[in-house]
């Protein structure tokens, strides 16, 4: 019997101090010596659906309903729902259980097809950092986190959602086609070494970025 293994577009240069084997994929929990980052946090293992519909509105993955307006989000129980465009919309589900996809023509698994990763850290560390890579107005006051935006990083197109700061903790969740991930992960680490920007496991995202989702 063949075992298979999934393999993150992503690797850091750190060494795992703990790690999980889940759905084929190895999930690093923690990073040795991680202190307190800001951090490069790596969830391309995350289940992410694409929806497509002419009638997307009437759509309702997990129970949640899609936003109205191409650039919000909605976050609630480890999923986000992005709103791409009057027929499109993305959902990542951040933690928490993997579910099955729905049985609608609607649903595309794309897991495999793209690097997904989070900038987090305390305070507002982590917007300095996204700045430095990217035209994109990441702090417009005219929008409330989380919101989308969409557009480039490094000239690579992304998917951006700002989930913004709260309780000493801020983050963003960037997202690129695969076979991107790899330099990207590389670039934004060598952006944000003056920083303090390091690699981080699941256990520092959950610690962080789960605060901003209540």
């Amino acid at each position: 019997m063949v075992t298979f293994r999934r393999r993150s577009p992503v690797c850091f240069k750190s060494r795992p101090a703990q790690t999980e084997q889940r759905e084929a994929w190895e999930v690093v929990l923690q990073y040795d010596n991680e202190g307190e980052g800001p951090f490069l946090i790596d969830l391309s293992h995350r289940t992410k659906w694409d929806v497509q519909d002419t009638n997307i509105s009437q759509i309702q993955p997990g129970g949640l309903a899609i936003p109205e307006t191409p650039g919000e989000c909605a976050i609630q129980n480890g999923l986000v729902i992005n709103r791409l465009n009057y027929t499109q919309a993305t959902v990542w589900h951040l933690w928490g259980d993997s579910p099955a996809i729905p049985q609608k023509l609607a649903y595309t698994d794309v897991t495999e097809a793209f690097a997904l990763s989070a900038l987090a850290g305390r305070g507002a560390d982590v917007f300095p950092i996204i700045e430095k890579v990217t035209p994109l107005d990441i702090l417009s006051p005219d929008k409330k986190p989380p919101f989308l935006i969409q557009g480039s990083v490094f000239r690579v197109p992304y998917q951006i959602v700002v989930l913004g700061e709260k309780d000493n903790a801020s983050a963003v969740l960037i997202a690129c086609s695969r076979g991107y991930g790899q330099s990207m992960a590389d670039e934004l680490l060598d952006a944000g070494f003056q920083g303090g920007l390091r690699p981080g496991g699941e256990v520092a995202f959950s610690n962080l970025v789960k605060r901003l989702s209540v």
